[in-house]
């Protein structure tokens, strides 16, 4: 596993009218989060179509895959899964304009 800089994309699939719940929830794991070593920045984007299969999707920054493997591994996060499907996976940056 490198040590590289990766970006979190995950996307969550959350019912109309449960906003308020899934962005609760989700404020908890991310005051968890970023408490973790390697944790450096998130951004949680809400899409302006309520009928879209993703409604919401975080982008976050992490030093190392590693590190987000520690982090998310640890049992006080898995306390605090939400009730929403979520899609994550890791990405390295292949160029940037």
């Amino acid at each position: 596993m490198n040590s590289e800089p990766v970006v979190l994309i995950n996307a969550f699939e959350v019912p109309e009218r449960e906003d308020e719940a899934f962005i609760a929830g989700w404020e908890r794991a991310r005051a968890f989060l970023s408490t973790q070593p390697g944790y450096i920045s998130t951004c949680l984007h809400r899409s302006l179509s309520p009928s879209a299969e993703f409604r919401f999707v975080n982008v976050a920054l992490w030093q190392s895959a590693r590190a987000f493997q520690d982090a998310t591994s640890q049992p006080q996060f898995a306390d605090m899964a939400i009730p929403y499907k979520f899609h994550p996976t890791l990405y390295a940056v292949v160029r940037e304009g």
